[in-house]
C-alpha cells in the first residue's frame, strides 16, 4: 500500500510540474532529501524563505507548512509532525527528507481521497519509544540525556522558581522517577499526559537557564540546566596572557595508529607536524611549547593531560591523523570532549582513538575500567567546555581554508586523550591516511609544512580572542 501510495504521489507531482522541477533526491547525512523549492513548483507555488531565514513555509490554498532550520519537525496546518530527519540548508538549498513527500504532499492537493484531515499527521506522530534517561552532575550544569528511537518534538512549557516542565511530543513507555541530590537538582520524573511525556525536573533551590538540543544519530533530546551564578560563557577566562601550550602528537612507540595503503603511519606524521607547529608558535606567536612526547615512544594517554596540568598549560591541542573503512573518506575535522557524542560517527572517531588504552594497565583492568568511566564523566574539563568549542571552532575555519579540503565539521565525543584537562583542549584529525589521495599528500613534506602553518593561524587568531577577553576582564576588575 505504501509503495503504490508513493507512486500515485510521484505521478501526481510530475503530471503537475515542469521537467526541472521533478523532485530527484539528494543524499545529505546518510538521509534522501528533496528541495523544498521544487516540492513548491510541483505544488504551483513558492517557497516563502531565503537561504538565511530560520523558518520556510509553503502555503497552498487552505493549508500552511512551517518549516525550521535543522529542526526535525514541521508544522502542518498548526499541527506538529515529526520528520525522519532534520530539515537542512545546504548551499542555501532548502531540503526536507523525502518521506515528506508521501506524508504530507497528497493533503496540500486535496487531489487524493484518503484517510480524513490530520489522520497523516496523527499517524507521524505514533509513540516515540524512550532507549535511556541518563543524568549527569558538572561543577557548573546537570545534563539530562533521553534517548529515544526517533527523533522527538519538545516544547518547554515552565523553568521555575522551582520546577521545570518539559513537553515531549509522541514519547510512550512507562513513568520514570530518578533522585538526583546534587546540589542542584533534587529529582527527576518522567510522566504521562495523554499521548505525550512530561519530564518535571525538581530543583532544591532555585531554578537555573535551560539549554535545549534535540540530537540525531542517535536521536536524543539533551537538556543541560546550568547553576544559578554560573558563567553562561561555561568557562574561566583568566585575565593573564597565553603563557604555555602543550601539543600532543597521537600515538607513538608500540601504538602506530593508523595505516595508509602505502605504509604511512600515523605516529610518524603527526609527531612531524606537531613538532612543526611547536617551532611555529615559538617563532610567531612566543608563546612557550611542550611536547608530550618528542620522540617515537608511548605515552598513556591520561598522562598528556597530566603533563599539560602539571605545567600549568593554557591550551592543549592533540594531534592525530584519521581513518575509515571508506577509502574515499577525506577531508579535516576537530573535536573537543563532550559525554554526548555529536552522531555515531564521531563515537567511533572517538571508539578508534580510545582504544590505546589496551596497551595500558594490563595487569589491571579494574583500574583502567574506571579510569575509562571517569573519563568519559569527566568534571574538570566541563568547566572548559565552552571555551573548547570556540578553539575547535576557530582552528577547524583555519584549516579548511587553508587547505582547501573537505571540512568535516567542529565535533564532540568522548575522547580519553581529551579527559582531565584543565584547560580548553581539542583534537585535530588532519586528514584521512586512508584515503591514497590524502595519503599521497600527507607523505610531502611542503605539504606538512602547510598543516602546520594552517594550525598555527588558527591558533594566533584564539590569542588575539583570548587577549580581547584578557582586557576586558582587566577593564571590570578596575
Amino acid at each position: 500500500m505504501r509503495r503504490r501510495l508513493i507512486l500515485l504521489v510521484s505521478l501526481l507531482l510530475l503530471s503537475a510540474s515542469s521537467a526541472d522541477a521533478q523532485l530527484t533526491t539528494v543524499q545529505h547525512e546518510g538521509y534522501s532529501y528533496v528541495e523544498l523549492e521544487r516540492v513548491a513548483a510541483s505544488l504551483n507555488t513558492r517557497l516563502d524563505a531565503t537561504p538565511s531565514s530560520v523558518r520556510a513555509y509553503l502555503r497552498t490554498p487552505g493549508h500552511v507548512v512551517t518549516f525550521t532550520r535543522n529542526w526535525a519537525h514541521v508544522v502542518v496546518d498548526g499541527t506538529p509532525m515529526v520528520l525522519e530527519a532534520p530539515v537542512r540548508v545546504k548551499a542555501g538549498v532548502w531540503l526536507v527528507p523525502e518521506p515528506f513527500v508521501a506524508r504530507v504532499v497528497p493533503r496540500l492537493t486535496n487531489a487524493m481521497a484518503g484517510p480524513p484531515p490530520g489522520a497523516l499527521v496523527k499517524a507521524a506522530a505514533r509513540a516515540v519509544g524512550l532507549d535511556d534517561l541518563r543524568l549527569r552532575s558538572y561543577p557548573s550544569f546537570t545534563r539530562i540525556v533521553l534517548e529515544t528511537t526517533e527523533i522527538v518534538a519538545y516544547r518547554i512549557e515552565s523553568t521555575g522558581p522551582r520546577e521545570a516542565r518539559v513537553r515531549i511530543t509522541g514519547l510512550g513507555g512507562e513513568p520514570r522517577a530518578e533522585e538526583v541530590r546534587d546540589g542542584f537538582v533534587a529529582a527527576v520524573r518522567l510522566e504521562r499526559v495523554g499521548a505525550d511525556a512530561v519530564l518535571r525536573v525538581l530543583f532544591e533551590g532555585a531554578a537555573g537557564e535551560l539549554k535545549a538540543s534535540a540530537l540525531a544519530d542517535p536521536p536524543r533530546l539533551v537538556l543541560d540546566f546550568r547553576r544559578p551564578g554560573q558563567d553562561a560563557e561555561g568557562g574561566r577566562v583568566q585575565a593573564t596572557p597565553l603563557r604555555l601550550i602543550v601539543l600532543d602528537a597521537g600515538h607513538g612507540g608500540d601504538d602506530p595508529g593508523a595505516m595508509g595503503p602505502t605504509g604511512l603511519q600515523e605516529k610518524e606524521l603527526v609527531l612531524d607536524v606537531t613538532r612543526r607547529v611547536a617551532k611555529l608558535v615559538d617563532e610567531k606567536l612566543g608563546i612557550k611549547v611542550l611536547l608530550s612526547r618528542d620522540g617515537d615512544h608511548f605515552v598513556p594517554l591520561r598522562e598528556r593531560t597530566s603533563f599539560a596540568n602539571r605545567n600549568r598549560a593554557d591550551l592543549f591541542v592533540s594531534i592525530h591523523a584519521n581513518a575509515h573503512r571508506q577509502t574515499g573518506s577525506a577531508g579535516v575535522e576537530t573535536f573537543f570532549l563532550s559525554s554526548e557524542a555529536t552522531d555515531n560517527e564521531a563515537r567511533q572517531v572517538a571508539a578508534q582513538e580510545n582504544s590505546v588504552t589496551e596497551l595500558e594497565t594490563i595487569a589491571a583492568p579494574k583500574v583502567r575500567a574506571d579510569f575509562v568511566k571517569a573519563i568519559l564523566w569527566d568534571l574538570a574539563q566541563s568547566e572548559f567546555q565552552m571555551e573548547s568549542s570556540r578553539l575547535a571552532e576557530i582552528v577547524q575555519d583555519s584549516m579548511t581554508q587553508s587547505l582547501r579540503i573537505p571540512n568535516r565539521g567542529v565535533k564532540q565525543a568522548g575522547f580519553y586523550v581529551l579527559g582531565g584537562a584543565a584547560m580548553p583542549a581539542v583534537l585535530v584529525e588532519v586528514g584521512f591516511v586512508t584515503n591514497p589521495r590524502e595519503e599521497k599528500r600527507l607523505r610531502d613534506s611542503k605539504y606538512r609544512d602547510e598543516i602546520a602553518r594552517a594550525i598555527l593561524a588558527g591558533l594566533a587568531e584564539y590569542k588575539r580572542y583570548w587577549d580581547q577577553r584578557m582586557r576586558s576582564a582587566a577593564e571590570r576588575s578596575r
